[in-house]
């Protein structure tokens, strides 16, 4: 392992042409590092480069000329990647691409990884994401880390042992950090809508948007609740801080926090920053099958669409990739399976301004969670439980819920 000075970096020192290259996602992406495989890539050759999420601006549509961009579905800035046609989505659940790194299902040669400075243990942490980055420094050929000041030291699952990699560079920039979003009217009407499922100790999966932004708000009242997501923003600092979110009814993980994904601003960096009761795990951990043994887990996601028996769609709308499969249907059925759990679908029931019914006969895109998995179906409208409901009971039910000025139309097709 050597030290480098990023502006001497000379990747074809150490990636080959025909490379597969691992960038770390969303916050966790090391900017230094991918900046430098987009200006270098034509001296490289032709690459592949895995993405997930992605908040930066760094690569575009001109850089697949040398690059090609595989992903497990267009999120974040992606989605310019994937309406020029340069987006290769690989269908997989969010949970098992450490797996498939490893077994070489998919393809890593290369890992480039964002790394904080060394810690109250003396070493370094992942920082701000643990998700399925360890397995691609385990199974990469070339580690090339990005040693950035600015990332906060947070307790993970295992922290990053140096003489796996090949090349540090040591750099000062500041956490790439979740879009922004903001509470609407509409949201907080779902939000009150989901919140009467959500009891008092309580484990929460929940993600990120101005929906669970909204949530988050309208459950301040509540006590001891728990947290295991696979990402964690903004609304869990407030939380925590509370004393609403304490995680001492967890069978694992008790007293701690556990996010594979760290995907917020300042507030949550520096909250985060070693904090002993806030832990990142793999995403192996965070979407297991062992979630369900978390009691009273209450899953929480979005969608695109809905249709009249509870199929859920959330990766494309009339054959446009809009989003990944990501860790929806892992969580919903560890929720489903739950004691005392719910599985929540929380969606705004109209699309484009009121153009669209996001309550559908029938779904323009794939089905991302079965209609046996899914519990609970939330917009502003109301709530349809769909448990033990046949299913004329399950099309009364969502209509109800739909947007008023579709419902007819629903109920004659």
């Amino acid at each position: 392992m050597k030290y480098i000075d990023p502006q001497n970096l000379d990747l074809t020192d150490f990636i080959k042409a025909g490379d597969s290259i691992f960038c770390g996602q969303a916050t966790g992406e090391p900017t230094t590092l991918t900046g430098k495989l987009v200006e270098q890539r034509k001296a490289i050759g032709p690459t592949e480069v895995f993405l997930g999420l992605t908040l930066s601006n760094t690569f575009d549509a001109e850089h697949a000329d040398f690059l090609t961009f595989n992903s497990f579905g267009p999120m974040g800035n992606s989605k310019k990647l994937s309406d020029a046609g340069v987006l290769n989505i690989i269908p997989i659940h969010f949970g098992l691409i450490s797996q498939y790194i490893i077994e070489g299902t998919l393809k890593c040669d290369v890992a480039f990884v964002l790394l904080s400075p060394r810690g109250p243990n003396g070493k370094h942490s992942f920082g701000v994401i643990n998700d399925y980055i360890r397995a691609a420094i385990d199974k990469a050929r070339i580690v090339i880390g990005e040693i950035n000041d600015q990332v906060p030291w947070v307790y993970s699952d295992g922290y990053p042992e140096l003489e796996r990699f090949d090349v540090l560079i040591e750099t000062s920039r500041p956490v790439l950090q979740a879009l922004p979003s903001k509470v609407t009217s509409i949201d907080k009407k779902i939000a009150d809508n989901v919140s009467k499922y959500i009891n008092d100790e309580a484990i929460l999966q929940i993600g990120m948007g101005s929906i669970p932004d909204a949530i988050a708000l309208s459950i301040m009242d509540r006590r001891d609740l728990g947290f295991h997501s696979g990402m964690a923003s903004d609304f869990l600092v407030n939380l925590m801080k509370s004393g609403v979110v304490t995680n001492i009814t967890k069978p694992f993980d008790r007293g701690v926090s556990t996010t594979a994904i760290l995907l917020g601003k300042t507030k949550l960096y520096e909250f985060a920053d070693n904090n002993k009761e806030l832990k990142l795990r793999p995403s192996w951990h965070t979407h297991s099958g062992d979630v369900h043994l978390l009691k009273n887990f209450v899953s929480i996601n979005s969608a695109l669409e809905v249709d009249l028996t509870g199929q859920v769609g959330a990766e494309e709308l009339n054959g446009i990739p809009v989003s990944a499969i990501g860790g929806q249907p892992d969580l919903v059925r560890a929720a489903h399976r739950s004691d005392g759990g719910h599985a929540i679908i929380a969606l705004p029931s109209l699309a484009k301004g009121g153009k669209f019914s996001r309550i559908v006969s029938k779904l323009s895109g794939p089905v991302t969670t079965a209609r046996s998995d899914v519990d609970v179906i939330v917009t502003e409208n109301g709530a349809a439980d769909l448990r033990g409901k046949d299913l004329d009971q399950r099309r009364r039910a969502l209509i109800n819920i739909a947007a008023p000025d579709f419902q007819e139309d629903l109920m004659k097709s």
